[in-house]
């Protein structure tokens, strides 16, 4: 009784703990089945500029950098898709002092806008740290052209300009080309060749392991290492002979006979005319 006891005791608390843990665990799958590019919040929620943030799901979790120098200075630019850039929170993209170290938000993923075309897309944050003395102090902007480059192996960042001369709507702009966003080319292959392309892997799987297995397991020298040679060799005797048969001629058949025309003289020999009865008696 006490084995019973003790078993059953055991069970509800394993049954406890599975009520406890399921709900955390299907918690956990949720957050995971969750796209990276929901972190971005659009300036004007749309389903349009949503789906072209979920084209961009396989550059997430990536710091793309750049460096460039202004006059004296030098910097480095931080570039991360829907997620905090060089570990600043809802920075999208950092302007990094390379001298002192000082971080600079140029445009943050909680104000974001997203245009795309059939092979690009143009990626905004807006919302950055305010200029001290130029574009009327307004905030930065950061304009991210990601176009599409399907010889490109690895993604590749850079900077372009940054366009500060203006009272208002300054802007910098970066291109990032990589080929995570270049559409899916449908095949052009037919039915039939696509047919045709799967026999000869098919004749050549076939010859390969033939050839292995008559060389290594049968042992088979010269001619003998073709797979089924007998086999191969009967049926190019029996369609040689059939090709022989058909398109060659021979000497030994008879001729047929030719026609011959009917002389029109007779073939006899004409009796000599007697001409007694003229000769005077």
């Amino acid at each position: 009784m006490l084995g019973v006891s003790v078993f059953s005791g055991a069970s509800s608390v394993m049954l406890q703990s599975l009520r406890i843990i399921t709900p955390l665990f299907l918690l956990l799958v949720g957050v995971q089945a969750k796209d990276n590019t929901d972190n971005c919040k659009l300036i004007l929620e749309s389903e349009s500029e949503r789906k072209v943030l979920h084209l961009l799901e396989p550059l997430t979790k990536q710091n793309f950098t750049v460096d460039a120098k202004d006059k004296e200075k030098k910097y480095s630019y931080i570039f991360q898709v829907c997620g905090d850039a060089d570990g600043m929170k809802n920075a999208g993209l950092v302007q990094r002092d390379e001298v002192n170290g000082k971080q600079t938000p140029v445009g943050h993923y909680n104000q974001t806008r997203a245009i795309g075309g059939s092979d690009w897309v143009l990626l905004i944050y807006e919302g950055g740290e305010k200029y001290d003395s130029h574009c009327s102090k307004e905030p930065r902007k950061a304009m991210i052209m990601i176009s599409c480059s399907k010889t490109a192996t690895k993604s590749t960042f850079k900077v372009v300009l940054e366009d500060r001369e203006r009272q208002q709507d300054c802007f910098y702009l970066f291109e990032l080309d990589t080929s995570v966003i270049c559409p899916v080319t449908p095949s052009k292959l037919s039915a039939g060749s696509i047919l045709l392309i799967f026999a000869f892997c098919c004749l050549a799987l076939y010859l390969t392991g033939g050839f292995l297995y008559q060389r290594l397991v049968v042992g088979a020298k010269g001619v003998e290492q073709f797979p089924n040679y007998a086999f191969w060799s009967k049926i190019g005797n029996l369609s040689a002979d059939g090709c022989d048969f058909v398109c060659r001629s021979h000497g030994n058949r008879e001729e047929p006979p030719t026609y011959r025309g009917v002389a029109t003289e007779p073939l006899g020999e004409e009796p000599e005319e007697r001409d007694d009865h003229l000769l005077p008696m």
